[in-house]
């Protein structure tokens, strides 16, 4: 499914839901995690509809790889200080044993000067 109107996170990247944009493309939307766990805290959404991680196919390769691309330097941008003494986490949890409240494909990029809240 391209777009789900019962979803939260479709709703933020139409913009039926305020968010704080960290980036935006034809592909993904990254914005502020509203309960940050640390100094930089954010999300990078496909803006394809994708309920999770298990829903992903090799078709999909191109979009993974994107967002796995522009994470480091989205973190850079955000925060994060640089390896090998900064760094920061890539995160997808997947379904509800997995930790995922939202369903919709998201990953959590994470970082800053520790100690975090969790993690």
């Amino acid at each position: 499914m391209r777009h789900d109107p019962n979803c939260l996170f479709c709703k933020i990247i139409d913009g039926q839901i305020p968010s704080r944009k960290v980036y935006e493309d034809e592909h993904v939307f990254a914005f502020h995690d509203i309960h940050p766990w640390a100094p930089v805290h954010f999300l990078l959404v496909p803006k394809l509809h994708l309920h999770s991680m298990a829903a992903v196919l090799p078709e999909h390769a191109g979009l993974m790889g994107h967002m796995m691309t522009l994470a480091p330097r989205l973190a850079m941008e955000q925060g994060c200080n640089p390896y090998p003494d900064g760094g920061f986490r890539v995160m997808v949890n997947t379904g509800t044993e997995g930790g995922q409240e939202v369903h919709h494909l998201h990953m959590h990029v994470i970082g800053g000067p520790r100690p975090w809240r969790k993690g």
